[in-house]
């Protein structure tokens, strides 16, 4: 089997690989800057831990980028855990902050009605009622919460209201869908493992002390599928959708179009259980197709520890690929959408995988941080024990994260340490997300750290100006499609050269990005072509936009609004 999977990455070589390779300007001119203390962002992720070591301590925290009052900068969102109880020592909340459009942001927490004390997990970022202001669904270890965007600068917790109070589980990454495409966002919810406080189990890797247990030690969960109502409410869907599946023990959500049927798919990373792909049936239905698709499992036929998860077509092939964060010893998993519903594993022959098979990756994502118009890999790495180097002397348990600039022909190479000292730090990274903070069309980044600190880092420029990559991004609203745009597919062409993303929410682990596309241009002073297709099955076209701007293209009407990089 080992073999038939290697001669199908060969053939796929010969045949489809692009013969186009990244061009413009050096990416060792582009370093991360951290502006954390500057910028205003004083946050500490309580992770409640005391010694006894309890499964869901090592997880958290989310990070999210949401412009939640419509102004066109994106603000910051951070998930927090809290106290034990009869261990409650700090009051500890959800963070908010506001972006104050010079590079500080304000703590607005209060003022916004989110000071709820719960243990937070993720966050997904959506308009779940389309009146034009992002929401927030907030997952943690017992109550998940909705909040409503009140469209003032205040949110308002409607989980109760919405239909969604109880079940009580331990859920992780969350992602907002339009699966049946009928203009109304529905939620899709990861769970991991039946665990509590009573149940709790001793493990140990030394014999002496205690540990924290694998999800082996504990039964799964499945995965919950809300359909959306329409009328502010929801109702569970997973059972007659055809997600069900009690022994998933799923930590990442990634949507995606895999076989360009128009109808988003849904992959699940699972932690030492098979990786499920649901096949969007169009009809209200999924088939899951994991193990035909060859996304199950490791090229050995083992179920890893899958952790975050992306999808995007990081070739210019037009079909989405996917990339899983897994447990140290394990390496990446880079699937290259062979097309047809097949994937294999590029990670292995590749320094993606060589590179990363020592840490232990969380957060992921694809993203183009040097506007080449290539998606590179960002991976924010850390261990779940701080003992672990007294077992095995080459892990350690605070990692830098992996930045692997794509180099074109399906090629990737590391680039951390040449991002800047302060970016290659090792942390104990968990939650990541993208967001062009200061409007000048490059990507900036937020991790989060496991009961430590956020990091905001700058995407700094540092040659000539005139020398520097152009982008183009592009705000979508839709009109008969869900207000976001979500799911919606975009084909952009500069200098005869196409590429394509899809707006997503969720993806990296238990975090969200801002929900605007970036392209990048390279040299190139405007985008030749832009296709875009909506969920609704509107498809509308520009043609000749110049770079250099922020566009909201509103469905069935094109560009409505356009802002030159660097205005407020």
């Amino acid at each position: 089997m080992k073999r038939y999977w290697g001669l199908l990455f060969l053939l796929s070589c010969a045949m489809g690989a692009s013969a186009q390779s990244p061009q413009g300007s050096s990416a060792s001119t582009v370093t991360f800057r951290d502006i954390t203390q500057r910028a205003g962002i004083h946050f500490v992720h309580n992770n409640a831990a005391f010694g006894k070591k309890y499964l869901p301590e090592t997880m958290g925290p989310g990070v999210a980028f949401i412009d939640y009052d419509n102004d066109g900068w994106p603000d910051i969102f951070i998930v927090n855990g809290m106290d034990w109880p009869g261990h409650a020592s700090k009051h500890s909340t959800p963070k908010l902050y506001h972006n104050n459009h010079d590079g500080t942001f304000t703590d607005v927490t209060h003022k916004a009605g989110l000071d709820v004390e719960m243990f937070g997990m993720g966050v997904a970022v959506g308009d779940y009622d389309n009146d034009g202001y992002d929401d927030l669904f907030v997952t943690a270890l017992g109550q998940n919460r909705l909040f409503h965007n009140n469209g003032n600068g205040t949110f308002t917790d409607v989980t109760q209201k919405a239909g969604l109070l109880g079940p009580k589980e331990f859920s992780t990454s969350a992602a907002w869908v339009d699966y049946d495409r009928d203009g109304k966002l529905d939620l899709v919810v990861a769970n991991y493992v039946q665990w509590s406080l009573e149940g709790d189990l001793y493990c140990t890797l030394d014999g002496k002390s205690k540990s924290y247990c694998t999800p082996e030690s504990y039964k799964g969960a499945s995965v919950r599928l809300w359909h959306n109502r329409g009328d502010g409410t929801f109702e569970d869907a997973t059972k007659k959708s055809g997600v069900w599946e009690p022994t998933s023990k799923t930590l990442g959500i990634a949507i995606l179009d895999y076989d360009n049927d128009g109808w988003p798919d849904l992959l699940f990373s699972n932690d030492t259980q098979p990786n499920k792909l649901y096949r969007n049936n169009g009809n209200g239905t999924f088939t899951e197709k994991a193990v035909v698709a060859g996304v199950a499992f490791s090229e050995d036929g083992v179920a890893r520890a899958g952790m975050g998860v992306d999808a995007a077509d990081y070739d210019r092939s037009g079909m989405a690929s996917i990339l899983i964060t897994n447990f140290s010893n394990q390496m990446l998993s880079l699937y290259h959408n062979e097309g047809k519903g097949l994937f294999v594993d590029e990670a292995p022959r590749s320094e993606v995988g060589r590179n990363s098979l020592l840490t232990l990756g969380f957060g992921c994502f694809f993203f183009d941080y040097d506007l080449d118009g290539w998606p590179d890999i960002l991976i924010a790495n850390g261990h779940i024990d701080g003992d672990i180097q007294r077992v095995q002397p080459n892990v350690k348990y605070a990692m830098p994260p992996h930045i692997f600039r794509n180099l074109g022909k399906g090629n990737f190479q590391e680039v951390t340490n040449s991002l800047g000292a302060g970016f290659a730090t090792p942390r104990v990274g968990r939650g990541a997300a993208y967001g062009d903070i200061n409007n000048d069309g490059r990507l900036d980044l937020l991790l989060s750290t496991n009961g430590g600190p956020v990091y905001l880092f700058e995407n700094d420029f540092t040659g000539s100006p005139a020398a520097a990559n152009k982008s183009l991004r592009i705000k979508l609203s839709g009109t008969k499609s869900n207000r976001d745009g979500i799911g919606t597919a975009v084909k952009l062409t500069a200098g005869g050269e196409s590429q394509s993303e899809m707006l997503r929410s969720g993806s990296s682990y238990l975090s969200a990005s801002e929900l605007v596309l970036t392209f990048g241009l390279a040299m190139h002073e405007q985008a030749d072509s832009i296709e875009i297709r909506w969920p609704s099955g509107q498809v509308d076209k520009l043609t000749n936009v110049a770079a250099g701007q922020t566009i909201t293209v509103t469905e069935g009407k094109g560009i409505t609004a356009s802002r030159k990089y660097g205005t407020r």
